[in-house]
């Protein structure tokens, strides 16, 4: 049955308490913190639950669930080494977690009551030689000569990766990833990276291997003969080194008579494509997926995994095998995962729209559609077209300039428990899939669980984020927006907004809480002066700070696109054009 959606307004915490809650939330933290790719004992936060909006914004929808309440899930399986610990106030991958909910549920210093202009501001910026388009990320407690450092971990486009200490701001390392006789790559007159592209991509963490841990990350160079490279580095976490054998060279072929291909084969083609989405770790690969520069050139949609222990590649996946285009992009959020499968939005590209029995494209093209796949070795197990997905393809309306997100598990009024997921592109449409049935492809209709039309007023270039029962989605020259999870419904009406208005590229949003209280939603703002700000995760009407509040003081100069926020014990990191600006209490 589908039922109509429109202006539904609700607290998003249906039938839960707010003990359990508290509970469930940071079992919840510490899962997504050690299943992505590491074991450990993580520290847990407490609190109470709080906060409630006010009503905003407009929409409709159709879904297919009602009634209230919701519930959390737990994601993920990853490795069990002992090298390391993971912590609950680690970041070791992008927006947090493999779900990408972008929570950090371990934040006991940052407060609504003390991150204003006044207590709060910009106490550091992180140098560096070239454009911070991956997140920063963060260890907790590292030794490092026989001395703990909580450490943050930068990238940037130069192909340089340097490692900070959290409290001193001092700089403990740096190495280029840089071969002999190459630079990095130029950016072949495209403007989507420019004026180099290094390393683009967040890259992931595993505290658990290698004897010190380790940092995986994809660079791209350039060589003296004009040749490109895009190599797989595994980095020691207390030097710097490499380590488990590295870089690898990362080549690949499929079979296939799409772009570029030569007797039924497709090449890998490293001068036309880029790694952007971050990296993901499950279940002892890196997966990573790739684009093309300006989405020119005879280029199809790859996807591969590589060994975490090895470097080795252990399977290969091109999603538009005998058609073209179909890059995984994301505006470099990393692909989803509930640690038995993975879920990745491609943009554009061809959609074979004949279908096989089984309701799957014969051809094996899948552009422009969120695919669920199988981890280990790569294959797509369900999917989602929309029922106009070659009209949006061959208007650039990319399905993928948005990530996909993984809900905890939400219930609906009759206490059917629903795995789904969330993702929105360029298209301005919200799509819920459910996990165990994503929907395919129908030239009718969209049979999906849920659909919100009308919710957001711009397209997405990021991902949403969740607490505490509520989606966060900030759209093109949109507000941010709250939309609570109630019966396994997203209200299409927004709860409450911001009151900023983000131009290109919309927000990215992390939150940061202790446990289910003190939830504080944060966002960057592109443009020629960038802003971060923080709203009350409660009501987001409420704007708590934003850095352009004290003159000059806490600005650090142009906005970067793309960029999320990370939030890790009483300070906030957010990637710059020349390095990472640091906020805390002053």
């Amino acid at each position: 049955m589908r039922i109509s959606q429109a202006g539904v307004e609700t607290s998003g915490l249906g039938v839960w308490s707010r003990r359990g809650m508290v509970a469930v939330l940071i079992a919840v933290a510490s899962c997504f913190v050690s299943c992505g790719g590491g074991g450990g004992a993580p520290a847990a936060a407490s609190g109470a639950a709080g906060g409630s909006g006010t009503a905003g914004g407009s929409g409709s929808g159709t879904g297919s669930g009602a009634g209230t309440g919701s519930g959390m899930g737990s994601a993920g399986t990853g490795s069990t080494g002992t090298a390391g610990t993971a912590y609950a106030t680690d970041v070791l991958m992008h927006h947090n977690d493999i779900g990408r909910t972008g929570q950090m549920l371990a934040e006991t210093t940052l407060t609504p009551a003390n991150v204003n202009s006044t207590r709060f501001g910009k106490v550091a910026f992180l140098a560096a030689d070239g454009k911070v388009d991956g997140e920063p990320l963060f260890v907790t407690s590292l030794p490092i000569g026989g001395t703990p450092h909580d450490v943050v971990y930068v990238v940037t486009e130069h192909d340089s990766v340097y490692a900070y200490d959290a409290t001193s701001f001092a700089q403990l390392w740096k190495v280029s990833l840089i071969g002999s006789g190459e630079t990095p790559s130029d950016d072949h007159g495209c403007q989507d990276i420019t004026p180099e592209i290094g390393i683009t991509s967040t890259p992931v963490i595993d505290r658990n291997r290698g004897a010190n841990g380790v940092l995986y990350a994809v660079a791209m160079t350039k060589d003296g003969s004009g040749g490109y490279h895009h190599r797989l580095h595994a980095l020691d976490l207390t030097t710097g080194a490499e380590v488990l054998g590295g870089p690898t060279e990362i080549a690949a072929t499929y079979a296939g008579n799409g772009a570029g291909s030569v007797n039924g084969v497709i090449t890998f083609n490293p001068s036309l494509h880029t790694e952007r989405a971050a990296l993901t770790l499950v279940g002892g690969n890196i997966y990573m997926g790739w684009t093309a520069h300006c989405m020119s050139g005879a280029y199809t949609g790859w996807l591969m995994a590589y060994s975490a222990d090895t470097l080795k590649q252990t399977s290969v996946l091109n999603i538009t095998p005998n058609g073209s285009q179909g890059s995984i992009w994301m505006a470099g959020s990393g692909m989803a995962s509930d640690g038995t499968s993975l879920y990745v939005v491609d943009g554009n590209g061809t959609f074979g729209t004949t279908l096989n029995a089984q309701g799957f494209p014969v051809d094996g093209d899948f552009g422009n559609s969120m695919m669920k796949l199988s981890v280990g070795n790569l294959q797509v197990t369900d999917y989602f077209a929309m029922s106009n997905v070659v009209e949006e393809a061959g208007t650039d309306n990319d399905f993928g300039s948005g990530g996909a997100m993984v809900l905890p598990d939400q219930t609906t009024a009759s206490g059917v428990v629903k795995h789904l997921a969330v993702a929105a592109g360029k298209d301005n449409h919200i799509y819920v899939v459910d996990r165990d049935s994503m929907g395919k492809f129908s030239p009718t209709a969209n049979n999906i669980w849920q659909e919100l039309i009308g919710t957001l007023a711009g397209g997405i270039w990021g991902s949403p984020a969740y607490y505490n029962g509520v989606v966060y989605y900030g759209g093109l020259n949109d507000n941010l927006k709250a939309l609570p999870v109630s019966g396994a419904l997203l209200a299409t009406t927004a709860a409450s907004r911001s009151p900023t208005t983000f131009a290109y590229p919309g927000a990215t949003p992390a939150v940061s809480a202790n446990g289910a209280s003190n939830g504080i939603v944060w966002a960057a703002e592109n443009g020629t002066t960038g802003a971060l700000h923080a709203y009350n995760a409660g009501n987001l009407a409420v704007e708590l700070y934003n850095s352009n509040q004290a003159g000059t003081r806490d600005q650090w100069g142009a906005g970067n696109k793309f960029i999320t926020p990370m939030i890790a014990r009483g300070k906030v990191y957010v990637g710059a054009t020349n390095g990472v600006a640091v906020f805390g209490l002053l």
